[in-house]
């Protein structure tokens, strides 16, 4: 697949025309309101990100490549070692804004490591790297994308009904997305399938970003309450559960929105496929279960105050809120990726992936 400049300037993630910013479609308006932010200062990006006005582990990873560049532009130092330690320090900065996501530490390492592997050259010369480097993270992922909705669309039957939960699809990556990709990628073929969408509580990317996506681009959609995903897969109208991932370990557990795990019990306990899918960039070989993932906890206010006119619980209630649980390797049917579908045993299959590429591992 030939990436193109149009290709990229139509992800919610992409870099200004004139290259000192990035451009994000702010994700945390939707889908009332369609705004766009331009991002300049580590301090923006680091909010953005942090806030969810970019989120979705690949367009995390994309925004902060970008990101690094953009702040290598406005670094005034032109000796190597200052102007390497500087981006050093800016990169820990952005990967503390959301450390469970593996592509964002993935993509600020990647593009540090252009800055290490060329101390023989001048600063000018080393920043023409690292634009070259950004883009080419991009435009991997729309490749990336493009595989995984191709692989993923093979495990389907036209007329099937699949279930998601929160979001994956163009906004949290480009392009098709991982987990709707193949919903995406088999309308453009003519072949339909019936969507429920998990509301996706406490933040609602289900509600507010799944289904604005789907809903426009024609697929048949329902938006479904998070606690009705039993009823529905009990009624039969569920043939496969596609979600995303934000971290894979070497074992085959997955971080992923909160109350994924539940979706993938519900389904193991009704017989249904529960597929993750994700770019190859998401699996972590170096941590080795689940139990190795770090849990990012947030503002208790999401349950108590987000969304209402008026809270909806006293200040006094303790709340916990955790963005992530982790999926078992049990409960999952296959790992789908821009390498081929990975099947159990996980811990085995996941070094072959790596080893030696194949479409059924």
């Amino acid at each position: 697949m030939v990436v193109t400049s149009e290709d990229r300037m139509s992800c919610s993630v992409h870099l200004s025309e004139d290259g000192r910013s990035v451009v994000i479609l702010d994700q945390r308006k939707l889908p009332n309101r369609e705004e766009y932010l331009e991002l300049k200062t580590a301090e923006e990006i680091f909010e953005a990100i942090r806030t969810l006005a970019v989120r979705g582990a690949p367009a995390i990873g994309i925004c902060a490549a970008y990101g690094m560049y953009v702040l290598a532009l406005g670094e005034g130092k032109e000796d190597f070692h200052s102007f390497s330690s500087a981006l050093e320090q800016a990169g820990a900065y952005l990967i503390s804004s959301r450390p469970t996501a593996v592509n964002l530490s993935w993509a600020v390492k990647r593009m540090l490591a252009v800055v290490a592997g060329n101390s023989d050259k001048d600063v000018p010369a080393i920043r023409d790297l690292l634009l070259q480097e950004c883009i080419s993270i991009h435009d991997e992922d729309i490749r990336m994308c493009a595989r995984i909705s191709e692989y993923g669309l093979s495990l389907v039957r036209p007329g099937d009904g699949i279930l998601t939960h929160c979001n994956a699809g163009p906004l949290a990556t480009s392009k098709y997305g991982t987990a709707i990709g193949p919903m995406l990628l088999g309308k453009e073929r003519g072949i339909d399938f019936r969507v429920f969408a998990d509301e996706t509580r406490p933040l609602l990317q289900g509600a507010r970003l799944t289904s604005y996506e789907l809903q426009r681009a024609g697929v048949d959609v329902t938006l479904i309450c998070d606690n009705m995903a039993s009823l529905v897969m009990k009624n039969g109208w569920v043939q496969a559960c596609f979600v995303g991932c934000d971290r894979i370990a070497a074992n085959g557990d997955f971080a992923n929105k909160i109350g994924t795990s539940g979706v993938a019990i519900l389904a193991k306990h009704y017989g249904i496929p529960f597929y993750t899918l994700g770019p190859t960039s998401t699996i972590d070989m170096a941590c080795p279960t689940g139990a190795d993932i770090r849990i990012e906890q947030r503002d208790p206010d999401e349950i108590r105050t987000m969304w209402y006119s008026e809270p909806m619980a006293l200040p006094e209630v303790k709340c916990y809120n955790p963005a992530f649980d982790v999926t078992d390797h049990s409960l999952l049917t296959a790992i789908v990726t821009d390498r081929g579908i990975v099947r159990p045993p996980f811990d085995v299959n996941l070094k072959k992936l790596f080893a030696e590429p194949g479409e059924n591992l």
